[in-house]
């Protein structure tokens, strides 16, 4: 009898999943899309409460995810030399922690098997940000989120 595999993200480095592998291990918390300002006192990021314009805040994902790079030309596509030297991604963030090898948190979809255990542990931002598109810039450090 065969031993249980172990899931792809504990098995497998950030360059070696599949398409499909990477896009799963995106939990949908939305918090890669707030809108995020160098800090005036000058050390590292400052994460705002306010959403890029393509991010729906009722669901937490992007309007239009597949042409999201020519819409907002400045959009990063993640990847894992990202993913292991960002500091602007979330702790929490999946990439983050795979590129660390450490394992998902249980609230984590490919861990609890339910794309809402996200929502219900606090870590998305669904209904809670607005988009940027409603918002003066100057009004933006007013907006900070202290994690």
């Amino acid at each position: 009898m065969r031993p249980p595999a172990s899931p792809f993200w504990k098995s497998k480095i950030l360059e070696a999943m599949s398409a499909r592998e990477w896009e799963s291990l995106c939990d949908g918390c939305g918090r890669c899309c707030l809108v995020k300002l160098h800090n005036p006192e000058g050390r590292g990021l400052v994460t705002t409460s306010a959403s890029c314009e393509l991010l729906d805040p009722e669901t937490a994902r992007c309007k239009h995810y597949k042409t999201r790079h020519r819409r907002v030309p400045d959009c990063l596509q993640l990847t894992p030399a990202i993913a292991r030297k960002s500091s602007w991604l979330p702790s929490t963030c999946a990439y983050r922690l795979v590129a660390r090898g450490e394992d998902l948190p249980e609230w984590h979809p490919l861990v609890s098997g339910d794309p809402e255990s996200v929502h219900a542990a606090g870590i998305s931002m669904r209904g809670r940000v607005v988009s940027e598109a409603f918002i003066r810039p100057e009004d933006l450090l007013r907006m900070r989120i202290r994690w």
